[in-house]
């Protein structure tokens, strides 16, 4: 407003009593008089332009403050909700979303803040899970290192090799707990890193074969690869693709008694995908959405292999969503299992 008014003033001065000026000499030679009053035409001219400058100026101030302060409450409420729902997000209202507003940049800045929210109010909530679940895990492991050291420590127990073995066994299981549940809250919280890099999965797959067949008993089952040789290169990090299969061709070996155990290989346009098919006991279709959950076991398996985390699926899934792809299985009891994932194409 002051630049305006300030423009126009200046171009009064130089430039409007100049061709008023000149107006009033063309004016003489069309044959009017004005010799007498031409000095006071003049200085009534300037005189009514500083006028209206000053009338333009009140006006221009008292219009711009009305508006200006319209346009500061209008631009200030959603503001002032946005601080609300940020005082409440600090004191831990994790639900508190900011509102939808008329003003473009407000809105962003508000869709912004709630995506965020979103993603804190996700992470707490597995955090508070994880805590949980863990608690719930831990407790078994050192319900029975206490029953055992103090039996040990009153007499009732005898001292033994068996008892130790039994100690050790719970004691590898709490590290290994440990190990897997920080494992999972890097992955969970996206802090695990992933080296990403184009090259070929087949030399892994038949490292990770002859790995597990050296593992394998001549009355146990067959391991068999089916790949082609030279599979289109994958966008992954080859560490974590040999964690998962490692997982994966570990949960088979275990539950898998007789039979076999195929690691198949094939390709998608924009994808390949890897499943590692058993004829092991498999699962009841009820318990399948549970296959994934962290600390989750079937009956079935908490009996032969008490010592299991239930960790392993659950990291598995983590690190193929992390490299952008999918996990699924595909199970039946008594007849075996299949886990397949996917990862892009380089």
């Amino acid at each position: 407003m002051l630049a305006g008014l300030s423009t126009l003033v200046v171009v009064s001065k130089l430039f409007s009593f100049h061709t008023f000026d000149s107006h009033l000499h063309r004016l003489e030679g069309r044959g009017f008089d004005l010799g007498k009053i031409r000095y006071e035409l003049v200085e009534e001219f300037e005189e009514t332009s500083m006028w209206g400058a000053w009338w333009l100026f009140l006006t221009s101030v008292t219009v711009a403050s009305g508006m200006s302060y319209v346009i500061a409450k209008h631009i200030l409420k959603p503001l002032v909700e946005m601080e609300k729902i940020t005082q409440k997000f600090a004191q831990g209202d994790l639900k508190a979303r900011v509102p939808e507003t008329e003003i473009p940049e407000l809105n962003r800045l508000a869709t912004s803040f709630n995506r965020m929210a979103s993603h804190l109010e996700g992470v707490e909530q597995r955090r508070r899970e994880l805590v949980g679940d863990l608690t719930h895990e831990l407790r078994t492991p050192l319900t029975i290192l206490e029953g055992y050291l103090e039996g040990l420590a009153d007499g009732t127990i005898e001292p033994s090799a068996d008892v130790f073995q039994r100690l050790s066994r719970e004691t590898t299981r709490l590290h290994r707990l440990v190990n897997d549940t920080q494992e999972l809250s890097k992955a969970e919280a996206g802090y695990l890193p992933i080296n990403l890099q184009s090259f070929n999965i087949h030399p892994l797959l038949v490292s990770l074969i002859q790995r597990f067949s050296d593992q394998l008993l001549e009355e146990g089952p067959e391991l068999r690869l089916e790949c082609p040789p030279n599979p289109p290169l994958v966008s992954a990090d080859p560490e974590r693709v040999e964690q998962i299969l490692v997982n994966l061709l570990g949960n088979a070996v275990r539950y898998t008694v007789q039979g076999s155990i195929t690691v198949r290989v094939w390709s998608e346009p924009s994808k390949l995908w890897i499943a590692v098919i058993d004829t092991g006991h498999g699962l009841k279709a009820e318990d399948l959405p549970f296959v994934f959950n962290r600390f989750w076991r079937s009956e079935r398996s908490r009996i032969r292999h008490p010592t299991g985390t239930g960790m392993g699926l659950a990291i598995s899934q983590r690190l193929v969503q992390l490299q952008q792809g999918e996990i699924q299985v595909e199970s039946e009891l008594n007849k075996g299992s299949t886990f397949r994932f996917s990862l892009p194409l380089a």
